[in-house]
């Protein structure tokens, strides 16, 4: 499906690319990458690309839910949050790819009231729909 951008951004991977360097085009995301010791690599402080999908996820469906709170009537607390876990290994077609559970706690939200805001979230969300029809995602109200 086409997109017409309103917003575009750039970051650069240097280095051994999962265990190098990778930077955003105005110095906002300055990462160190780094291999999990449970992908044979180094571990240690720096981040992966599974971290960073985690964090980009888990950030972009709490704006996902602020975006249509309004239209689905369901109000988002100030303490709402998303955690997201990605997963990494190999698929059975081969190659590897990703696993994506997000759990969501809307402390206050009677349980539909939050299943219809994350239900709709998860429509719009550009993660979400990225990953749609590719990656199962599973959605835990907390």
């Amino acid at each position: 499906m086409p997109v017409d951008p309103i917003y575009k951004t750039r970051a650069t991977a240097s280095g051994g690319g999962r265990d190098g360097h990778t930077r955003s085009e105005d110095g906002a995301v300055d990462v160190k990458l780094v291999v999990p010791k449970e992908m044979g690599g180094p571990g240690g402080v720096g981040a992966d690309p599974e971290k960073l999908f985690a964090a980009g996820y888990s950030a972009c469906f709490l704006g996902a839910m602020r975006a249509v709170s309004s239209k689905v009537g369901v109000k988002v607390p100030a303490e709402a949050t998303v955690t997201a876990e990605i997963g990494f290994g190999p698929r059975s077609e081969g190659g590897y790819g990703i696993t994506a559970d997000l759990t969501i706690s809307l402390p206050g939200v009677e349980r539909a009231d939050a299943q219809k805001l994350v239900d709709t979230a998860h429509q719009v969300c550009p993660y979400s729909n990225a990953t749609r029809d590719n990656v199962a995602v599973g959605l835990t109200i907390a």
